[in-house]
């Protein structure tokens, strides 16, 4: 993929969160580099150096975890035309904090988050782009949270399918009950329910 197809790429992602001029989406483009995953490959891991930031060009993954049990829990998804978790909310002295898991066919772009950072102090519209993404993932966690404490399992999967339509079809339904902190026999109940 060359830099014009990177920026096609980029240019609707970022747009999406807060739009910047043409040229900060060069800036941005140009420190981009193309991975690619398969379904269920982890590209980052707990404990392990990662620094960078990431695009979700094609596909679906998401950041997850293991409970003192050992069992996986989901901690979010993140789809298509979207941005994976910034570096500095994911990561402690460079370090991953959680698991990354492609759970699709996965194309994403990834940048040197010191290079990005570096954007950000330079650049008033990247820093402005940056500071929404960080205020989004402030957002969605305080929405995962206050679902968890104040809705039933019945309204936390009405409430998942509003926010990810078609991705319960697409992924295994032992993640999505460990993300909505049920097991899997219940959810399997729930969705019997609801398709009554």
């Amino acid at each position: 993929m060359d830099v014009t197809q990177i920026k096609e790429y980029t240019k609707p992602i970022i747009n999406n969160v807060r739009p910047i001029s043409e040229a900060s989406l060069d800036l941005v483009a140009n420190l981009i580099e193309i991975e690619t995953y398969k379904k269920g490959d982890l590209f980052i891991d707990m404990g392990k150096k990662n620094n960078k930031e990431y695009f979700v060009f094609q596909g679906v993954c998401r950041s997850f975890l293991l409970n003192p049990e050992g069992d996986e829990v989901t901690i979010s998804y993140f789809l298509e035309g979207g941005v994976i978790s910034p570096n500095k909310t994911r990561a402690a002295n460079q370090l991953s904090q959680l698991n990354f898991q492609a759970l699709t066919e996965l194309t994403i772009a990834s940048l040197n988050a010191d290079k990005f950072e570096q954007l950000m102090i330079d650049n008033l519209d990247i820093r402005e782009f940056g500071n929404k993404v960080l205020q989004n993932e402030l957002l969605a966690k305080v929405e995962k949270e206050i679902g968890l404490a104040s809705l039933n399992a019945k309204e936390r999967l009405i409430q998942f399918r509003e926010k990810y339509h078609f991705l319960e079809n697409q992924i295994s339904h032992v993640d999505i009950a460990s993300y909505l902190g049920i097991t899997n026999i219940s959810l399997s109940r729930l969705r019997k329910e609801l398709t009554k």
